[in-house]
C-alpha cells in the first residue's frame, strides 16, 4: 500500500511540474507584477516572471521588449538583441523597439552593427527623427564625424526644434573645429617702483592627429620699452596615456630670454591622477635651468593640480610652488579656477631688467589667483577673465616688498578650415 502510494505522489508531483511549463493566468496583471520587481532590485525574478509568461504569449511584444531592455539594462547585450530581432522579424512596425535596440547595440560597442539596424529602421520610418540621431551616434561612434553632421543637418532641416540634435551637431562642430585663433591682455599694477606693465598674445592652434601645435607672439610694454618674442609649442601624442610638452621661442628684446626651450612628459596615471616631469632653460646673457613637474587629480567635475619650479643658482636653489583647483561646468572650457602660489620662478614670472646678467631668480613672494572661463552656447567663441594679487620680494631691495595686482582677459575662437 505504501508503495503504491509513493508511486501516486511521484506521478502527482511531475504532472503538477508539466502543468508550471506553461504559464496559466491574466498576463497583463503578471506583467506589471514583473515591472514592478524589476524596478525594486529584483531583476532576476522579474526576468524569470516574463519568460514564464511568453510561454504562453510569445507575441506579446511588449512583455519581450520590456524583458530585452532589462537585459540591456543588466548589460546581457546578445540576451537583448536576440529578443528585439525576434520582434522586429514579426513587427518591422514597432518603432520604439527599433530604437531600443539600436540604444543596445549602442551601448554594447557595436556601431557597426547599430548602424546597420538604422538602416533598416529608416526603411520603414523614413527621416525619424530619432533614428536619425541614433544614425548620427553610430558614425560618430565610427570616427565619420563628417557623415554624422550631415546626418544631423538632415534631421534638422525637417525638425528644426530637435534639441538634442542641436546640441548633438554643436558638439560635432567643436570637435570638428581643428583651428584656434585667439588673443590675451594683461595688465600688473604695482604699488610702488614700478610703472603699470602690459602683456599681450596672439596666438594660432592646430590639432593633428599627433597632437596640437600653437605658435604665438608675446607682447610685452614694460620698463618704457616694447619688445615681442615668437614661440611655438607642441603637444606630440606618444601612446595611450603618454604625451609631452615641447616648447622653443626667439627674441631680440631685452624684455625675453633670446632663446627659450623647455620639454615634459605627462603620464596618466590609476585612480584619475596624472603626473609630469619636465625642464625649461632661459637664455639671457647667461643661461637658466628650471625644472618642474606637477601631480594633477581629477574627481568628478574637479580638478587639482599641483605645481613645482626649482631653479638651481647663486647663492641658494630657488623653490617656488602653486596649487590650483577647477571647478567645471558643462565642458572643458567652462570653469572656475582658484590658484595659490609660494616663491618665485622666472617661468612664470619672466622678471629680467636689462644689464643683469642672468634672470632673477631668489625672491620671495606669495600670489593669489581667481578666474573665470566660459564659452559661447555653440563652443565656438570661448572668454576667459583672470584676477590676482601678489605679494614679492623686490629685486633690488631684499627684505622690501610690494603688492602687484593683475587683471587679464583673453579670447578664442575655433574653427573648421582645411
Amino acid at each position: 500500500m505504501k508503495k503504491h502510494l509513493f508511486i501516486i505522489l511521484i506521478l502527482t508531483s511531475m504532472f503538477s511540474f508539466s502543468q508550471e511549463k506553461e504559464f496559466t493566468g491574466d498576463p497583463d496583471t503578471a506583467f506589471e507584477r514583473a515591472r514592478e520587481l524589476a524596478f525594486n532590485e529584483q531583476r532576476a525574478k522579474a526576468q524569470d516572471s516574463l519568460k514564464f509568461i511568453l510561454t504562453k504569449y510569445s507575441n506579446y511584444h511588449d512583455i519581450r521588449s520590456f524583458l530585452a531592455n532589462t537585459y540591456s539594462w543588466d548589460g546581457d547585450y546578445d540576451k537583448a538583441k536576440k529578443e528585439f530581432e525576434y520582434i522586429l522579424k514579426d513587427r518591422p512596425d514597432r518603432l520604439n523597439d527599433w530604437k531600443l535596440a539600436i540604444t543596445n547595440e549602442l551601448r554594447s560597442d557595436a556601431p557597426d552593427s547599430a548602424l546597420e539596424m538604422t538602416n533598416k529602421g529608416l526603411s520603414h520610418f523614413p527621416e525619424n527623427p530619432d533614428l536619425l540621431y541614433l544614425k548620427a551616434s553610430a558614425l560618430e561612434d565610427l570616427d565619420k564625424k563628417e557623415t554624422a553632421l550631415e546626418t544631423l543637418q538632415q534631421l534638422l532641416e525637417k525638425h528644426p526644434g530637435h534639441a538634442k540634435a542641436k546640441s548633438f551637431k554643436d558638439s560635432l562642430l567643436d570637435d570638428l573645429s581643428k583651428n584656434t585663433i585667439g588673443a590675451s591682455a594683461s595688465v600688473d599694477l604695482y604699488s610702488e617702483v614700478f610703472d603699470p606693465m602690459q602683456y599681450y598674445l596672439l596666438k594660432y592652434a592646430r590639432q593633428t592627429k599627433y597632437g596640437s601645435i600653437h605658435a604665438k607672439v608675446n607682447i610685452n610694454n614694460r620698463f618704457e620699452s616694447t619688445g615681442a618674442q615668437f614661440e611655438i609649442d607642441a603637444y606630440p601624442k606618444i601612446t595611450k596615456g603618454l604625451y609631452a610638452y615641447v616648447n622653443v621661442g626667439f627674441s631680440n628684446s631685452f624684455l625675453f630670454p633670446k632663446l627659450r626651450y623647455g620639454a615634459e612628459l605627462y603620464k596618466s596615471l590609476p585612480k584619475s591622477l596624472e603626473a609630469s616631469l619636465g625642464f625649461r632653460t632661459l637664455k639671457y646673457n647667461a643661461s637658466t635651468t628650471i625644472y618642474t613637474g606637477s601631480v594633477g587629480w581629477y574627481t568628478g567635475n574637479s580638478y587639482w593640480s599641483l605645481r613645482s619650479y626649482v631653479t638651481p643658482g647663486e647663492p641658494k636653489t630657488s623653490v617656488s610652488g602653486t596649487l590650483s583647483y577647477r571647478k567645471y561646468s558643462r565642458n572643458a572650457d567652462n570653469y572656475y579656477s582658484v590658484g595659490v602660489g609660494l616663491g618665485y620662478s622666472p617661468e612664470v614670472n619672466r622678471f629680467y631688467v636689462e644689464g643683469i646678467d642672468e634672470a632673477v631668480i631668489n625672491l620671495d613672494s606669495q600670489k593669489l589667483n581667481l578666474g573665470y572661463n566660459f564659452t559661447s552656447k555653440s563652443n565656438k567663441n570661448a572668454w576667459g577673465i583672470q584676477a590676482g594679487i601678489t605679494h614679492q620680494e623686490i629685486s633690488f631691495d631684499p627684505g622690501a616688498y610690494f603688492w602687484i595686482y593683475s587683471i587679464s582677459v583673453s579670447w578664442n575662437m575655433k574653427f573648421r578650415g582645411k
